[in-house]
């Protein structure tokens, strides 16, 4: 049994060389992503919606780990469950992409549409990438943007 005062030299000692260990880099092994869509916007002087598609593309970014959708999930301006578009979950490889399309016609979603995407890890893995890109035509006049997903609780 070691004597009192070196048991708390001890404990002092380990604790400041715990202090000064350099931080590991964390990152999740699960999490919700929330990626904001467009199924139409407005446009002109009487607010005239164009239809736009939507493709959801979501990335592993991870060049040696896999991950796995748990769900994906489509929401209305309204917040409302439109449809999911996973019966089961779906691994992604490293640096593999998944992809969901909304069609033009459906304005279902409105000018408010998300998505929900919910993914897992064996183990921490590298930041996934969800985007949702919009394109439509109207005449001879075309548009197209993205918009990139938010972790969220």
């Amino acid at each position: 049994m070691l004597p009192t005062a070196l048991r708390t030299l001890l404990c002092a000692l380990l604790l400041a060389a715990l202090a000064h260990a350099p931080a590991r880099a964390q990152t999740p092994a699960a999490q919700a992503i929330y990626v904001p869509c467009y199924s139409h916007i407005y446009h002109g002087m009487k607010n005239l919606p164009l239809d736009l598609t939507v493709t959801l593309s979501i990335r592993n970014t991870d060049p040696e780990r896999p991950l796995r959708l748990v769900s994906v999930d489509y929401y209305d301006t309204n917040g409302g469950l439109v449809r999911s578009y996973l019966t089961e979950k779906a691994t992604l490889g490293p640096m593999m992409t998944w992809e969901a399309i909304v069609a033009e016609r459906d304005r279902s979603g409105g000018s408010g549409a998300n998505f929900l995407v919910r993914w897992e890890a064996d183990a921490p893995v590298s930041q996934p990438l969800a985007e949702a890109v919009m394109i439509g035509t109207s005449s001879q006049q075309g548009i197209s943007f993205s918009s990139r997903g938010v972790p969220v609780r």
